[in-house]
């Protein structure tokens, strides 16, 4: 399918440059004219659809995405986003006093405070390694990270793709290394299905979480929590509802606590087979591989056009489908807001810490014309 023609797939706007997707994804049309059609079903016989349709969709759905995952269907429980899930584990994860979760300094905000908040509450320490740039290879990312490792390191979170610098991150070698150590592993993979192929029974995570409504084109609503079987009976729901000692079990207490949780909207959910219908009938995989390309041989006239150095080598072991510019520009708060306004162009200056950093997007309806744009209006902007 043609670029402007898949665009049309989508409700965004035709007049908007998008190079926004990593935020908060886009649905297609059929996969959101699905999600309506679930909602009406809701309302034809809400009894009906509740008690009686509802189990069974979930359980078609968890196995659609278990499949697009490579686990069992019966270690992913769906959750509203992936904040949920880290409250999930970091709620119940047993911390003592003097316990230490290793981070990088780099992991998305609302997790940071996440486990700041469960770590203080229990004595623990949230300890977040500080990351040089530029990385020079995978090897001295996994030094500098690795280092903070220390007797008293009961779990490692990392990211898979960071948010605020796009970057790619070693999991694989972290949890195999973490295994060899006897150090529990959680991968934040908000960004990484549907950008990145899985394979969460190879990976070695104990714990995963991901949004089915980023890269993998579902509604808003709908993300995951794979967790590995021994450990899941350690994790209490966050809320307490019919699952809890319930009158029909399943053969998983990890699915009765946390699948069914009263009265919500469970469509976006729902949908997660017709996400992976619509990737598999615009030959998703192909596209994202040149999305790969497009987001990689444009980084260095960025770069050079901002004068940033990168922050890694701009490969396949650090970059995909998200690219991020360090702005050494006067007020780049201010960036966005004139992209946006004046040029019609959608795309985020992301701050982190003290620094902030121009981050591009690109997936399948996205082509080189839409860099070019970006690229025109930051060279008007830098030279006034």
């Amino acid at each position: 399918m043609q670029t402007n023609n898949l665009k049309s797939q989508f409700f965004l706007r035709q007049d908007i440059t998008y190079l926004n997707f990593g935020a908060f994804g886009a649905c297609p049309k059929p996969v959101l004219e699905r999600y309506h059609r679930f909602q009406e079903e809701v309302e034809e016989d809400p009894t009906d659809f509740i008690l009686v349709k509802l189990p069974r969709y979930l359980n078609e759905s968890r196995t659609a995405l278990a499949n697009f995952l490579l686990c069992s269907s019966d270690d992913v429980v769906f959750v509203t986003n992936p904040s949920y899930g880290v409250n999930i584990v970091a709620k119940s994860f047993n911390l003592k006093a003097g316990d230490e979760v290793l981070a990088t300094d780099l992991e998305y905000g609302a997790c940071d405070r996440t486990w700041e908040y469960y770590c203080r509450q229990k004595g623990a320490v949230y300890v977040r390694q500080k990351i040089r740039f530029p990385i020079t290879s995978k090897e001295d990312f996994l030094s500098q990270f690795l280092n903070g490792i220390t007797s008293k390191t009961k779990l490692i979170f990392i990211s898979h793709i960071t948010s605020s610098t796009g970057l790619r991150l070693p999991v694989h070698e972290i949890c195999a290394f973490a295994k060899e150590k006897g150090i529990l592993t959680f991968v934040d993979g908000a960004h990484a299905p549907g950008q990145l192929a899985l394979n969460l029974s190879e990976l070695q995570a104990d714990f995963y979480v991901g949004a089915c409504h980023k890269w993998m084109l579902a509604p808003k609503g709908s993300s995951f929590l794979f967790v590995r079987k021994e450990l899941q009976d350690s994790l209490d729901p966050l809320l307490i509802s019919w699952g809890y000692n319930s009158d029909h079990p399943s053969n998983s207490r990890f699915l009765d606590y946390h699948q069914m949780q009263g009265t919500k909207d469970y469509a976006a959910s729902l949908t997660v087979p017709a996400a992976i219908q619509f990737m598999k009938e615009n030959n998703w995989d192909a596209g994202s591989e040149k999305c790969k390309t497009i987001t990689r041989e444009n980084a260095g006239r960025f770069c050079q056009l901002l004068n940033a150095t990168p922050l890694s080598p701009v490969t396949d072991d650090f970059i995909a489908q998200l690219y991020s510019i360090s702005l050494n520009i006067n007020a780049p708060e201010k960036l966005h807001d004139l992209l946006y306004e004046k040029y019609k162009i959608q795309i985020p200056v992301m701050q982190h810490g003290n620094k902030f950093y121009l981050r591009y997007s690109i997936n399948a309806f996205n082509s080189n014309d839409d860099l070019d744009k970006l690229y025109e209006a930051l060279e008007e902007i830098t030279k006034k």
